[in-house]
């Protein structure tokens, strides 16, 4: 029950913070936006009508359709994170006195509230409907990031929206949408990200000590051998913070300056000395 509230807030706090975004940054400065909220947007500008309510509308048709993209669980989030974006746009709509009419900043800022507002939804195991059902479709079957998937997806309605808001309107919100999707990302993957590093050494023994005696880490030992000499060899596999890093690879520098040494970015470490 608590973590079902909890997922409840981080959708209101979402839906929120992306109607302010859309509705005091986005719409005021004429940009757009992609995937249905940014047709609403359009249809504002063309018919003026509410965004709050077409938004509504157009999610409803898109949940029916695609109900069986997600579990019951993601489903009920979903229809959750709808109905209170929609209610929350629609609830600010009469309010959209700029805070800036500087496009640029316009850009920067809405695509940062709108990017917080979606991920922390996204967080919460919803979506805020539209092409953020297709995006989770592609995060869970093809392995896409849920920011990169909505990004290929408002392209396309960005592109489309040119011949309603013009070519340097289109082009800032291109902008505000590329910092949206960044920051989902984040939000989603966390932003405190780490490493993973792959030593290969003749040395490994005296590599693991220092890990684990010096930085208090612990190393895991993987045995293979080479595939042209096929002399057995030690592979160390360690995962550490990217503040550890430079301290680490010191640490190998010092035990064998000629280790070779992979490091890879990981978004996110489960279990016993990492926090969720």
């Amino acid at each position: 029950m608590k973590e079902h509230l909890k997922n409840i807030l981080l959708i209101i706090a979402g839906a929120f913070i992306f109607a302010v975004g859309i509705n005091y940054l986005t719409i005021p400065n004429k940009l757009s936006e992609g995937g249905v909220i940014g047709i609403t947007i359009v249809t504002y500008y063309y018919w003026g009508w509410s965004p709050g309510i077409t938004n509504l509308v157009i999610n409803s048709v898109l949940i029916a359709a695609g109900y069986k993209l997600l579990d019951k669980r993601g489903m009920f989030y979903t229809i959750l994170g709808i109905l209170f974006c929609s209610l929350f746009l629609y609830m600010t709509e009469n309010n959209l006195t700029p805070v800036t009419t500087n496009s640029m900043l316009a850009a920067i800022f809405g695509g940062l509230l709108v990017g917080i507002g979606v991920g922390l939804v996204f967080l919460s195991g919803g979506s805020t409907g539209g092409s953020a059902i297709v995006a989770r479709f592609c995060n869970k079957y093809l392995g896409w990031t849920l920011g990169n998937a909505m990004l290929i997806f408002d392209v396309v309605v960005i592109a489309s929206s040119a011949f309603i808001i013009g070519i340097e309107k289109t082009m800032y919100t291109f902008i505000a949408v590329y910092i949206g999707a960044r920051v989902i990302d984040y939000i989603v993957d966390g932003l405190n990200t780490k490493r993973a590093i792959t030593i290969i050494s003749a040395n490994t023994k005296a590599i693991a000590e220092k890990i684990t005696g010096e930085m208090k880490r612990g190393a895991t030992v993987l045995h293979g051998h080479g595939a042209y000499t096929q002399a057995p060899k030690e592979v160390l596999y360690v995962i550490v913070g990217k503040q550890e890093l430079m301290h680490l690879k010191a640490l190998v520098k010092q035990a064998d300056p000629e280790a070779f040494v992979v490091i890879h970015e990981v978004h996110e470490v489960l279990g016993k000395g990492f926090s969720m």
